[in-house]
């Protein structure tokens, strides 16, 4: 009798043998959620993106022009004179950004200043995040300008122009820089120090041969974030730029001025080159910095140098009176009458802000956006890093949501404003109803500021085993039960700084909304710049002022407030180091 099966019959009894994928009612309700995450990044980001490189190749009818505008703005002198002021202003906040606050990441930890002091130093510096950058245009104006307090240290040179952007976007920047230089000098790896020093090397050369090249990944990620921010800013430039022209600047004259998209998408599109270049830069270091972690790693504890100490001390301490004399000088340009003719104190630009003007209920809206904005983005970004993360088989679906959650880094918002003017003012687009509302401004806020929060939502749910969705689905318990009991309660720290985010940005926030506001739904940042236009200094700084307060006190209320929600969810955590 023959033992050998029919090759057919083999291969039927494979097939049958072969499982089928069936998914759950959980993950099809969860893919279903995913793919409604995604189209709304699709839809809100790179549709928008997408009509902006056609505008560029199009002309006023829609034909098919191919590069003639890209043509026409190399040879226009002027327009190209932009572009190379945008990279070397850009180039130069860099330089000297990135090394004022490597050093003062240095001071914070690396040396044995006490604790206290440490905590003021990181605080004011991180107070530029919480103002708009107008104000610190304002503010140089009034040091530096025709009638500046301090004009005469400029030696008859004038603060309007580069000098001017370079010193307010230094400002601007230290504080994106100082977070990135302080993460990356917080991983050194103490036996390397430990072995110099048992072979006697010298301070110095431990500096050059250590700690330089350990963090050099750090300091390009900073770079590459200084110069994206700088080349896409527009309120600094607008304030204090005079004639000097730059591409943010360029692409805002060109739309709203001359009414000429093309050629605004055309600046459009170069203003998105740099940041995608920046975005790749900045993506490949990450990948080499997270490779030369290892497990062996022992912290490094600084020991005590006096000398050093007291110098690095002493160079924080400079630095920090230079940030609070540029909001300093803001807060008390707002609080006189009139600049430098009536030095009386007052509270009438306030007065006029938030009763006889319509800059109230520009407030107002600031205060809507940036809290629905905190609100809807948290829900939005963690759900949808949750399901990317926790869920199984997604494929192709995983790879292309985190692209695009990630995307949005790259994407200026002074070009998501512009590409959201060229796609939802559309009259055959569907969702044009969302134009000129107050939708479109908080859409645009969660989705310019998506990467950071989404970045930080990964890294707290890979903190979560795996397993917690496994016993879930074993024991039959729906996704979102494990989700509301399990997930949301052990990342609630990260939520809530997620939330605090994108409410301190979004009240700062001017490049995206530039576009996008109407008489009805201006914005403060917006205010701000219409009232700088009209030479009302001291009600543009009350303004200002109002918004960095407002943050200030938010964040307060967040740290009071998380004290009390974290005692109660993360108890389990001082369980467990008991």
């Amino acid at each position: 009798m023959n033992t050998l099966a029919h090759p057919s019959a083999v291969k039927a009894s494979s097939f049958a043998a072969r499982p089928t994928m069936r998914w759950s009612r959980d993950e099809i309700i969860a893919r279903a959620i995913l793919f409604v995450v995604m189209a709304m990044l699709f839809v809100f980001l790179i549709a928008p993106l997408a009509t902006i490189l056609a505008h560029a190749v199009q002309d006023k009818d829609g034909r098919f022009v191919g590069l003639a505008h890209f043509i026409t703005y190399f040879q226009t002198p002027s327009l190209l004179r932009a572009a190379w002021n945008s990279v070397w202003v850009s180039a130069a906040v860099v330089m000297i950004s990135v090394p004022i606050a490597f050093v003062f990441a240095y001071a914070l930890t690396r040396s044995r200043m006490p604790a206290p002091l440490k905590a003021v130093f990181r605080l004011i510096a991180l107070i530029p995040l919480l103002a708009p950058s107008l104000l610190s245009a304002i503010s140089f104006v009034q040091w530096f300008g025709n009638q500046g307090a301090l004009k005469f240290l400029l030696g008859g040179m004038s603060i309007y122009g580069a000098p001017g952007i370079i010193l307010a976007e230094v400002y601007n920047t230290f504080p994106h820089a100082l977070m990135i230089l302080v993460t990356a000098l917080s991983l050194a790896d103490g036996r390397l120090y430990e072995a110099a020093t048992a072979l006697r090397t010298r301070p110095f050369r431990q500096f050059m041969t250590i700690t330089l090249p350990s963090c050099k990944y750090g300091l390009i990620s900073a770079a590459t974030v200084v110069f994206t921010y700088v080349v896409s800013d527009f309120g600094a430039p607008k304030v204090i730029g005079g004639n000097f022209n730059v591409l943010s600047v360029d692409v805002f004259k060109q739309v709203v001025g001359q009414h000429n998209f093309s050629i605004g998408a055309v600046v459009g599109m170069l203003l998105l080159l740099p940041s995608i270049v920046s975005f790749v830069i900045d993506y490949v270091v990450r990948r080499k910095l997270k490779a030369q972690l290892t497990a062996r790693s022992v912290p490094y504890s600084p020991k005590r140098r006096k000398v050093a100490d007291a110098v690095l001390t002493l160079f924080c301490t400079v630095v920090c009176g230079l940030l609070l004399a540029t909001i300093g000088m803001a807060i008390y340009t707002s609080l006189i009458s009139l600049w430098p003719y009536d030095l009386s104190f007052t509270l009438k630009h306030y007065h006029f802000v938030l009763v006889e003007s319509d800059m109230a209920a520009a407030y107002g809206n600031s205060l809507l956006v940036a809290m629905v904005t905190a609100v809807a983005g948290s829900l939005i970004v963690f759900i949808g890093a949750y399901l990317i993360e926790k869920t199984r088989n997604l494929g192709l679906m995983r790879k292309g949501m985190h692209l695009m959650a990630v995307l949005s880094m790259a994407v200026p918002g002074l070009v998501l404003g512009l590409g959201y003017v060229m796609f939802f003012n559309h009259p055959a687009n569907p969702l044009n109803f969302l134009y000129q509302t107050m939708a479109i401004l908080i859409i645009s806020m969660v989705v310019h500021y998506y990467t950071s929060s989404h970045l930080t939502a990964v890294t707290a749910l890979k903190q979560i085993d795996n397993e917690f969705e496994a016993v879930s689905a074993s024991l039959k318990v729906p996704f979102f039960k494990t989700f509301l009991r399990v997930t949301v309660p052990v990342c609630l720290p990260a939520i809530l700084d997620i939330g605090r985010y994108f409410f301190v940005v979004s009240m700062a926030s001017l490049s995206c909304a530039i576009f996008l506001y109407t008489p009805e739904t201006i914005l403060a940042s917006v205010a701000i710049m219409h009232l700088d236009d009209a030479g009302d200094i001291g009600p543009a700084s009350a303004l200002a002022s109002l918004i960095v307060v407002t943050s200030t006190l938010v964040c307060i209320a967040y740290s009071l407030l998380t004290r009390v929600l974290l005692a109660r969810t993360q108890a389990w955590r001082n369980l467990a180091r008991g």
